[in-house]
């Protein structure tokens, strides 16, 4: 299969990446650097994306990103980051994929979960849920064929160490990759695919 990976130079996209392209498949590597060029706040640039990469396979997006933000933080824009990039950046990601993917395709997109509250992560957790809904109401819609689900990742060990923290309460990045290959042919009905830490 063709398939966009979005965020691919990121340290769950870049596994994804790889995973992918060692099952054989044909992976074209998109971020908001690089040879090709995608930025998910940017609608224009998602247009961009599909005119210079034709009959694709499946769209997985692993660029959603937010960061851990105080309930109190001084500055709206700082507690709502994420909204442009990861919520409605991948709706609207997936508005467009639509027009774009070959019949029977798949489109896989990225929520995340706490395993418990985290403090400053309250914007984070109304963000995943939104995705989450969204993918459970949309999958419905699909047209042709296509599949629409979403990857729940948790921490990743990578993740935590560079961020100076006890990797052992993450999953490693490569099992998250296996996750995001396997949703690509997953049934509609098991459209969620949370991941536990390992």
């Amino acid at each position: 299969m063709k398939i966009i990976v979005i965020g691919a130079t990121g340290t769950i996209g870049g596994a994804v990446a790889r995973e992918l392209a060692d099952r054989g498949h044909d992976v074209v590597r998109a971020a908001r650097r690089g040879p090709v060029r995608v930025d998910l706040t940017d609608p224009a640039s998602v247009d961009a994306l599909f005119a210079s990469v034709r009959d694709v396979d499946a769209v997985v997006c692993c660029a959603a990103s937010g960061r851990l933000t105080p309930l109190d933080a001084p500055s709206d824009d700082d507690f709502t980051t994420g909204l442009d990039g990861k919520l409605l950046g991948q709706v609207q990601l997936t508005r467009r994929a639509i027009r774009h993917v070959r019949d029977g395709g798949s489109i896989v997109l990225t929520s995340g979960v706490f395993t418990e509250p985290t403090p400053g992560g309250a914007f984070g957790a109304l963000v995943n849920a939104g995705l989450d809904a969204f993918v459970a109401a949309a999958a419905i819609e699909m047209p042709r064929g296509l599949r629409l689900s979403v990857v729940r990742p948790g921490w990743v060990c990578e993740t935590l160490a560079g961020l100076g923290l006890d990797p052992a309460g993450g999953t490693p990045a490569a099992e998250v990759a296996r996750r995001y290959a396997d949703a690509l042919s997953a049934a509609p009905d098991t459209a969620a695919h949370p991941i536990a830490p390992a």
